[in-house]
């Protein structure tokens, strides 16, 4: 089977200094690739480069062998990234920061839909609360809350384990592990000690 996403001999470079060079990675349908490596070791440069939002010093992103420069409309329909800030409006409501989440997105969402998936990810209540009167754990819920929704085949997340407490953190292992069961793919960073079940395939890369 053909690579879906293609990392092919990425070099970072910040300022003076050399973050990452040569790197090479690929990933499957159904699979997950985790990103670690010290603060500043340049994880959020590299999932930055997967979606497009920084250009490499060298070498380049492929997505089912194309260059993701050259098919940046399909590809950015393809995918969901989620950096390590929530991005959400503290003026509105989780609500209507999923809603305008899934419209950016192109994703048809009713309102139904939305309370459910902010309901799943424990906001059961909340769903119309400003977002600047939730902790950091339920902001997180909140823009995680859009994954499950929409046909993105690719999801970036950075640091998405961040704040969320043990409910929380089940939930979104399930949220993955079942993505990537349904043959969707995962590249991701987290600090924390997060045991994914055996039978999820997994490539790993250490900067």
């Amino acid at each position: 089977m053909n690579a879906a996403l293609e990392l092919r001999d990425l070099s970072c470079t910040r300022g003076r200094r050399s973050l990452f060079t040569d790197l090479s990675a690929e990933l499957l349908p159904g699979e997950l690739l985790r990103v670690s490596g010290a603060n500043g070791a340049g994880k959020t440069s590299l999932l930055r480069m997967l979606c497009g939002l920084l250009a490499p010093s060298q070498g380049q992103v492929l997505w089912q062998g194309t260059a993701v420069h050259r098919c940046r409309e399909s590809y950015h329909r393809q995918l969901i990234y989620i950096g390590h800030a929530a991005a959400l409006k503290d003026d509105l409501s989780a609500l209507e920061n999923l809603q305008v989440a899934l419209h950016l997105g192109g994703v048809a969402a009713d309102e139904a839909t939305a309370y459910k998936a902010l309901a799943d990810a424990g906001l059961r209540g909340r769903e119309r609360l400003p977002v600047r009167s939730l902790s950091q754990g339920q902001r997180r819920r909140a823009a995680l809350a859009r994954l499950p929704l929409g046909q993105a085949a690719l999801w970036v997340l950075d640091e998405p384990f961040n704040a969320l407490d043990s409910a929380a953190s089940a939930w979104l292992l399930a949220l993955i592990e079942s993505h990537l069961r349904g043959g969707g793919m995962a590249v991701l960073t987290s600090h924390q000690g997060v045991q994914f079940s055996d039978a999820v395939p997994q490539r790993s890369v250490v900067l």
